[in-house]
């Protein structure tokens, strides 16, 4: 059942949006060759606990250990903070949530590791824009397939592809909340939904190099690409308002 977003409702999930980019910029910031994903993990945990007294929507979400996703490379989403050492040249996705007197607010950046060559870059920068132009198509009257066939024409356009399995959601007093909104044009999957004002979606475009399908390895969580190539993901929780689409997960 999809929900309608009361004023109250957004302003809460507008403060949990506040924190969750706060651990993204402070993130953003520390992510230098050397550092472990545990330490991010230890940012993400000194904001969202420590300074705002919030719960971490992932850890032990379904059993997830972690209060962040840390997804390196090849590493689509849900790969586990702990010891692993960001060496120069790879690119790690920063997936967050946020629980702020029981509203949920959820982004993802992917960032560079130093100096990062330039189809990495243009992964990234292809992924982020690919989530521009899915936030501007989430406008009052239209449906969920126009964000979706926006992602997907984009991105296809630039010689990439999108992942199928893992995809944007409703989300509000719950993480995962309907509709579902594939990264793709998917007519079975909430193909009809109108959008209108009220309702909240956490957005969030995954692209790969090369091919779109992926796997998950051996600790049940972390999804990786196939055949190998890198991935990026980037995500906002956006609001649609009578005035058109609102991101929720900025500063």
């Amino acid at each position: 059942m999809i929900t309608l977003k009361s004023a109250h409702e957004l302003a809460l999930m507008r403060e949990a949006g506040r924190i969750v980019a706060e651990v993204l910029a402070g993130v953003r910031e520390a992510v230098t060759p050397g550092i472990t994903t545990a330490d991010l993990e230890a940012i993400a945990e000194r904001i969202i606990v420590d300074k705002h007294g919030a719960i971490p929507s992932f850890k032990g979400y379904r059993g997830f250990p972690g209060m962040i996703c840390t997804s390196v490379n090849d590493e689509i989403v849900h790969g586990i903070p702990g010891s692993r050492i960001l060496h120069e040249g790879e690119i790690v996705s920063v997936d967050v949530g946020v629980i702020y007197k029981g509203y949920h607010g959820d982004a993802a950046i992917t960032v560079g590791v130093g100096q990062i060559d330039p189809e990495s870059q243009r992964l990234m920068d292809v992924t982020a824009e690919s989530l521009r132009i899915g936030i501007k198509a989430a406008r009052p009257g239209g449906w969920t397939w126009d964000i979706s066939k926006a992602i997907q024409n984009y991105v296809e356009e630039q010689g990439y592809s999108v992942v199928r399995e893992y995809t944007g959601h409703g989300i509000g007093s719950q993480m995962h909340e309907d509709p579902q909104i594939p990264n793709y044009h998917a007519p079975r999957i909430g193909a009809r939904v109108r959008l209108r004002p009220g309702m909240t979606f956490a957005l969030e475009p995954m692209v790969i190099i090369g091919d779109w399908r992926t796997r998950v390895l051996d600790d049940k969580w972390t999804v990786v690409t196939a055949d190998s190539t890198r991935s990026a993901h980037y995500e906002h929780t956006v609001a649609v308002t009578k005035n058109g689409p609102q991101i929720m997960t900025s500063l």
